[in-house]
C-alpha cells in the first residue's frame, strides 16, 4: 500500500512509523525546509504512553523521560501559592513530560532513510488519491517542480490551518482564536521545584510548570489578549505580567533565554467536523480535531489516531501487492512554476491561511472514476477510524476549550468563585474526570 502523509508534526511522524513498520510504502511530506519541533515541552498520560507502546516507540521515550514527575504536587495554585485544589495522586496515572525536540528525533530516528521529504509542497484537490506535488529544482532555487502522483491513501496531518481538512469536510472550517495566548519555554540550566507542579491561576493569567527527566523544566505562561498583540520583548513582557507570584516563576523565566521564549495564539476549530475521511483521503491531529492544551491531550489524540489508523491498516497493508506492484504511478506532465506562483515558504507542513479559500472545494474531475472511492476493505477501516475517533476527540476538545474559559476568567470575583467551586470538589470527583480522558487502549480486530 502505498501511503502519502502530509505534515511532519508529532501525528504525522508516528503515523508515518506506524504504518512503515507495517510494511506500507510511506512518504511524508514537510512543506517547511526542515522539521522543527517547536521548542516546547508536552505532557504525555496514559493514553498517550499506550498509543506509543502500540507503535512500538514505548521503550525509545521512556529513555529521554522520568517518572518521577509522577510524585510531585499537582493540581491549581493561586499567585500566591496557596493551593486552591491538588490531583489526587491516583487519578493522574501513567504521565511522562517531554522535550518536543526527543519527541521529534524518535520519531524521525524511527524512519527509513528518505522517507520524511522536507521542503515539498503536496497538495489534494479531490479524494482519488492524487497528489499535485512541487519541490525546487535542484539546479534553479527559483523554479518549482510539478508532478502529479497518485497513492492509495493520503493522510492529512498538516495542522490547525490544514486544506486537506476542506477536501475531506467539504467546507472550509476556520480556526477560532480562544481570547489567550500562551508563551512557552524551557529553562537552559535545572531548576528545583521542590516536588510541586502544575498550574497557578490569576485574573486572566495562569502559569504552568512542568519538570523534565534531566532537571531542565518546561514552563506555559498564558494570558488574554487580542490574537494580533505585539510585544517588543517577550521576555521582559512575562517577567513584568507575573511579577510577585510564587517562587520559583521568576527563576524559570530567568533562567530560559530570550530567543527560546515563543508566544502562539491559541485557536482550536470554529466548529466540529461532519466526517474525518472522504475517498482516498483521511485526517489526524489537529488537522482533524484541533484543541486548545487546557486538558494536555493535544498531542496524546494524534498519538491515539497514528495508533487506531496503524492497527486498522495493518491488515490491509499485509494483504497488498510489494510497492512496485501497488504502485498507482505518475501521472500529468511536468511543470515549472515560479516559487511565488506555487506559495512557498516557511511553514510546517501547513499551508497559509490565505490558501484554504483559494483551494476550497473539491475539484469534480479527481472524483470522477473507480478510484474515487475507497476499496471496500480501506472504506471499513476508515469507517471504524471516524467511529472511534471523532466522538472521543470532539469531546475532548470541547472539555478543553470549557477549561480553558473557566481558568482564563478575568473578573476578581468570578475568579474567587471558581477557586471556591474548584476546593470544594471532592478528590474522587477530580479523578474520575481525568480518568475519563487517560483511559484508553488501541482498537482490537476481529479475529
Amino acid at each position: 500500500m502505498k501511503i502519502a502523509v502530509i505534515g511532519a508534526g508529532i501525528g504525522g511522524l508516528s503515523t508515518a512509523v506506524g504504518l512503515q513498520r507495517a510494511g506500507a510504502e510511506v512518504t511524508v511530506f514537510e512543506r517547511g525546509p526542515e522539521v522543527r519541533a517547536g521548542g516546547s515541552g508536552l505532557s504525555i498520560f496514559a493514553n498517550g504512553l499506550a498509543a506509543l507502546e502500540s507503535l512500538g516507540l514505548r521503550e525509545a521515550f521512556d529513555a529521554v523521560t522520568d517518572s518521577s514527575v509522577e510524585g510531585f504536587a499537582a493540581g491549581q495554585r493561586r499567585a500566591d501559592g496557596h493551593w486552591i485544589a491538588q490531583v489526587p495522586d491516583d487519578s493522574v496515572g501513567a504521565l511522562r513530560i517531554v522535550d518536543r525536540a526527543d519527541l521529534h528525533r524518535i520519531l524521525l530516528d524511527a524512519l527509513a532513510p528518505g522517507t520524511v521529504r522536507t521542503g515539498t509542497e503536496a497538495t489534494a484537490t479531490g479524494t482519488d488519491g492524487t497528489l499535485t506535488i512541487r519541490a525546487r529544482s535542484a539546479d534553479d532555487s527559483s523554479t518549482m517542480e510539478s508532478i502529479a502522483e497518485r497513492f492509495d491513501l493520503i493522510i492529512g496531518a498538516d495542522g490547525l490551518h490544514s486544506w486537506v481538512r476542506t477536501v475531506v469536510d467539504g467546507e472550509p472550517v476556520a480556526p477560532r482564536y480562544s481570547g489567550y495566548s500562551a508563551w512557552r519555554g524551557i529553562t537552559s540550566v535545572p531548576v528545583d521545584l521542590s516536588g510541586e507542579a502544575g498550574e497557578s491561576v490569576g485574573h486572566g493569567r495562569r502559569f504552568g510548570i512542568a519538570p523534565l527527566a534531566d532537571g531542565r523544566v518546561y514552563w506555559f505562561a498564558v494570558a488574554n489578549m487580542p490574537q494580533n498583540a505585539v510585544f517588543a520583548d517577550e521576555k521582559a513582557t512575562i517577567e513584568q505580567m507575573f511579577t510577585g507570584w510564587h517562587s520559583p516563576i521568576a527563576e524559570l523565566i530567568a533562567a530560559t533565554p530570550a530567543e527560546e521564549v515563543r508566544r502562539t495564539a491559541i485557536s482550536d476549530l470554529s466548529r466540529r467536523l461532519r466526517r474525518y475521511h472522504r475517498g482516498r483521503v483521511v485526517l489526524l491531529g489537529d488537522a482533524a480535531h484541533a484543541m486548545t492544551p487546557n486538558l494536555g491531550q493535544g498531542g496524546g489524540q494524534a498519538l491515539e489516531d497514528a495508533a487506531t489508523l496503524t492497527v486498522l491498516l495493518a491488515p490491509l497493508i499485509s494483504k497488498s501487492p510489494g510497492p512496485e506492484a501497488n504502485r498507482p504511478g505518475r501521472m500529468v506532465e511536468q511543470a515549472e512554476i515560479p516559487v511565488s506562483a506555487a506559495g512557498a515558504g516557511a511553514g510546517a507542513g501547513v499551508n497559509s491561511a490565505d490558501d484554504v479559500g483559494t483551494r476550497a472545494g473539491v475539484n469534480p474531475a479527481h472524483d470522477a472514476g473507480p478510484r474515487a472511492s475507497a476499496p471496500a476493505d480501506l472504506a471499513a477501516a476508515l469507517s471504524r477510524y471516524d467511529s472511534l475517533r471523532r466522538p472521543r476527540t470532539q469531546s475532548i476538545a470541547q472539555k478543553s476549550r470549557l477549561m480553558g474559559q473557566v481558568f482564563q476568567l478575568e473578573s476578581p470575583l468570578l475568579a474567587r468563585l471558581r477557586n471556591a467551586v474548584f476546593s470544594a470538589v471532592p478528590s474522587r470527583l477530580i479523578a474520575a474526570q481525568a480518568a475519563s480522558v487517560q483511559k484508553w487502549s488501541p482498537p482490537t480486530l476481529p479475529s
